[in-house]
């Protein structure tokens, strides 16, 4: 009998069966035969600190015995009073607004509705476009779907999915038509665009795409000379993944509004924030019930989930986090440089914690056939990496050893040989 569950991004009749995991510490996952999974890509780019970290582990445990859930509308508690001020603390500056959520894709979602709320509250309900960048990917809602790359991913749900307006990815020496193609756009459609969002430094999904801290500064800079909304989806590159708590510290820039999920909570629990200047709430702030920020989720703010996340700050403190991701950095670094030479590999990069390349294969992008080769090969050696099509990438815990990664990286270098090509 099959199994009645469905997959996420999963086709069944190539992985008819799953990898079962019982329990996980540190950089390790483990079957419950006792197999060790090296966790090669943070499950899915969210465990930063290392699986069941014990902070989190207590934190849960102690939140979950005096309050689990209370509905957020005209409530509130400790633990999301507390995270909201140390978000506030260690967001960019001007961020001082705190909209909890329970993933990316919503994340991103309420940045896109505050952006359009703000416009309309304010008198301007003309600016309505939004722009995006070529390869984006923001989640898997609607909203997001529509401001992401329009392919593989989405093509089935395209009578779903509103227009926006798209500039290229700056690629090396095109960086100069990225950033004149918004400032075209905004010039063409003056008080039109409600907003330009933008995965800062590294686009995910899209196939681990890298750009300079620069380009991502210029782009601000149109923005607001247009004053248009600046939304950075940080959902992936933030807490640390690209060497910096937030990749637009690198530009030293300080976003409109800020979407957060994944490493919030260390991967420990779901929560997402969306975190915006005063004027987006502002703009809500009104004696109209009428114009009030209408999102919500049923579990808007978990207590659990929020004592988790307050506690992730705490290891961010107390902890020699930094330190780690330094010793990620270079030990990439140093690997890659073994790879530059090899000709079965090309596009070698890296931003942080994040280092990628690709494979050298008739059938390039997402849906390569050697994806699933790629990543059966890489399981049977007790290592957790998934590729994106013909791209390999690593993005570890940051509690990830010098010996893991050198059984990473030495799988991924035999990998062409092992698959024959």
């Amino acid at each position: 009998m099959s199994s009645p569950i469905w997959h996420p991004f999963t086709q069944h009749a190539l992985i008819p069966k799953m990898t079962k995991v019982d329990r996980a510490e540190g950089a390790y996952l483990y079957t419950p035969e006792g197999k060790r999974i090296t966790d090669a890509i943070s499950s899915w780019w969210v465990v930063t600190h290392g699986h069941c970290h014990p902070a989190l582990v207590e934190a849960a445990r102690e939140q979950a015995g005096k309050l689990d859930q209370v509905i957020f509308a005209g409530h509130t508690h400790n633990p999301a009073e507390q995270l909201a001020e140390e978000l506030v603390k260690l967001a960019p500056e001007g961020l001082s607004k705190v909209f909890y959520s329970d993933s990316g894709s919503t994340a991103v979602e309420v940045a896109l509705k505050m952006a359009l709320g703000y416009w309309h509250n304010i008198g301007e309900a003309q600016r309505q476009k939004i722009v995006v960048m070529e390869h984006s990917y923001h989640g898997d809602t609607i909203g997001t779907m529509s401001a992401g790359e329009r392919g593989v991913y989405n093509q089935a749900y395209s009578p779903l999915l509103f227009d926006v307006e798209t500039i290229p990815f700056p690629t090396p020496g095109k960086e100069a038509e990225t950033v004149q193609a918004l400032e075209d756009i905004l010039t063409d459609n003056q008080d039109k665009v409600a907003a330009f969002i933008v995965e800062p430094l590294v686009l995910g999904a899209g196939g681990m795409m890298m750009y300079s801290p620069e380009v991502l500064k210029n782009l601000k800079i149109i923005c607001e000379k247009h004053d248009v909304v600046f939304i950075a989806d940080e959902v992936m590159t933030g807490w640390g993944r690209t060497g910096t708590m937030w990749a637009c510290d690198q530009a030293g820039i300080a976003p409109d509004i800020m979407c957060t999920s994944k490493g919030l909570t260390g991967g420990f629990m779901p929560l997402a924030v969306t975190m915006c200047q005063d004027r987006f709430f502002d703009a809500h702030y009104s004696q109209d019930r009428a114009r009030m920020f209408f999102h919500s989720s049923s579990y808007t703010a978990n207590p659990i989930a929020c004592a988790v996340a307050y506690a992730n700050t705490g290891i961010w403190k107390d902890e020699p986090v930094q330190e780690r991701i330094d010793t990620v950095v270079k030990h990439h670094t140093q690997h890659l440089d073994t790879l530059k030479d090899n000709p079965q590999f090309e596009n070698l990069r890296q931003c942080g914690t994040i280092a990628a390349m690709d494979i050298k294969v008739s059938d390039q992008g997402y849906l390569s056939n050697i994806a699933p080769q790629l990543y059966d090969n890489f399981q049977a050696q007790g290592l957790l990496l998934r590729p994106l099509g013909n791209t390999v990438y690593i993005m570890p815990p940051y509690c990830v050893s010098s010996g893991d990664l050198n059984e990473i990286y030495e799988a991924i270098t035999n990998a062409p040989k092992v698959l024959g090509l």
